[in-house]
C-alpha cells in the first residue's frame, strides 16, 4: 500500500484484465470457419496492468489500484501482481478477458469482455491520491473500459491537483469511437491534465485533424505548461511542453509482440518525469524500453541492445 511508499511515486489506475493473445493471423476468417494460428499467451494485462509490470520491471516506486473478478480466473489475475504495492477490490461480475489477434503487419485487432472493470469507481482511486504525498503522479490509462470510472475522470484529476499530484492521462481509444460526444467528453478532461499521452490514431481520432494540425489543437486544450506525446510506434515519439519540443526515433528491431508497447512507454516516460530529466530524456527512455519490450519474450524492458546480448547469451550454450 502506499501508506509504505513515502516518496513521490507513480498512482496506477485504469483496466487491469486478462489477456488472450492469438495470432498472427491474415487474412480475416470467413464466419463459420476455423483458423489455426502458431502462437497463444495467456497474461494478465489491460493498460494499467501493463504499465504496472512495466514500472516494476524498471525499479520504480509505484501503487496498482485496479478491481477484480470473482473465481479462480480472478485470483489468478491478482497474484500475477503479487509483488506490486496495490489497492484491490473485488467484484462479483466474471474477470474481463480481452481477446488480442495480431496481424503479420503488426496491427492487433481486440475483443474484450467488461466483466469485473463494470463495476471500477472513483472510490479507492481517491483513497490513494489521499494517501500520497505530493509530487507523486497519477495516470489513468485505459478508462474508456471501466464505466464508472470514466464518468468520475474529470473529478478525480481535479482531487488530484488538489491534494498536490501531477496528472497524466491515456485513455486509449473509446469503443464507440471518436465521436462528437466523446471528443467533447474527454476535452473536458484535458484542462486538469499535466501529461496527455496519446498515439498518432489517438491524437487524430480526437482532435478531428491532421499532423501537425492534430498536436496543435490538442496543446489548445491543455494548460499551458502540461505536456503532449504523440507515440509514433516505429517511428519513435513527438512531445511538446510551453516552448521545448522533443522528438526522438525508435531503434530498428524484430518485432515480436507489439501489445502493450505504449504502456510501457508511458511506464518509462512517467519514471523519467518523477525523476525531475528532460523532456528529451524522458522520451528517450519512453521509445527505449517499448522498442525493448516488443523485441523480446519473455518480456524485457532494457534497451534494445541490452535486450538482443541477453538473449544471444542465454542461447549460447555453455562449455562442458
Amino acid at each position: 500500500m502506499s501508506a509504505e511508499t513515502p516518496v513521490p511515486h507513480i498512482i496506477v489506475a485504469g483496466n487491469v484484465n486478462v489477456d488472450l493473445i492469438l495470432g498472427p493471423q491474415t487474412p480475416w476468417p470467413t464466419p463459420g470457419t476455423e483458423a489455426v494460428v502458431p502462437h497463444h499467451d495467456l497474461r494478465p494485462g489491460g493498460a494499467a496492468g501493463n504499465t504496472a509490470l512495466a514500472l516494476q520491471a524498471l525499479g520504480a516506486p509505484s501503487t496498482l489500484v485496479a478491481s477484480r473478478g470473482s473465481g479462480p480466473l480472478g485470483d489468478w489475475l491478482q497474484a500475477a501482481f503479487s509483488g506490486i504495492p496495490a489497492r484491490w477490490t473485488r467484484s462479483e461480475r466474471p474477470t474481463a478477458i480481452s481477446v488480442g489477434l495480431t496481424h503479420p503487419d503488426g496491427e492487433r485487432t481486440f475483443f474484450t469482455h467488461l466483466g469485473h472493470l463494470e463495476d471500477d469507481g472513483a472510490g479507492p482511486v481517491l483513497g490513494e491520491i489521499a494517501l500520497a504525498p505530493a509530487g507523486s503522479l497519477l495516470l489513468l490509462v485505459g478508462t474508456f473500459l471501466s464505466p464508472e470510472l470514466r464518468r468520475a475522470q474529470a473529478g478525480i484529476l481535479a482531487a488530484a491537483h488538489a491534494h498536490g499530484l501531477r496528472t497524466a492521462l491515456d485513455p486509449g481509444w473509446p469503443p464507440e469511437g471518436w465521436t462528437p460526444a466523446v471528443r467533447a467528453e474527454v476535452a473536458g478532461w484535458l484542462p486538469a491534465c499535466d501529461h496527455l499521452l496519446v498515439n498518432a490514431a489517438e491524437a487524430q481520432g480526437l482532435s478531428g485533424r491532421t499532423g501537425d494540425e492534430a498536436a496543435d489543437w490538442l496543446r489548445g486544450q491543455l494548460p499551458l505548461t502540461a505536456t503532449l506525446v504523440i507515440k509514433r510506434g516505429p517511428d519513435g515519439a513527438v512531445a511538446w511542453r510551453e516552448t521545448e519540443h522533443g522528438q526522438v526515433s525508435a531503434p530498428p528491431v524484430r518485432v515480436v509482440d507489439t501489445i502493450g508497447a505504449g504502456d510501457t512507454f508511458n511506464a518509462a516516460y512517467l519514471w523519467s518525469v518523477l525523476q525531475g530529466r528532460t523532456l528529451e530524456a524522458c522520451l528517450e527512455r519512453g521509445v527505449q524500453a517499448a522498442s525493448a519490450a516488443v523485441s523480446s519474450s519473455p518480456r524485457r524492458y532494457g534497451s534494445p541492445r541490452q535486450v538482443q546480448s541477453s538473449t544471444a547469451a542465454t542461447m549460447t550454450p555453455s562449455n562442458p
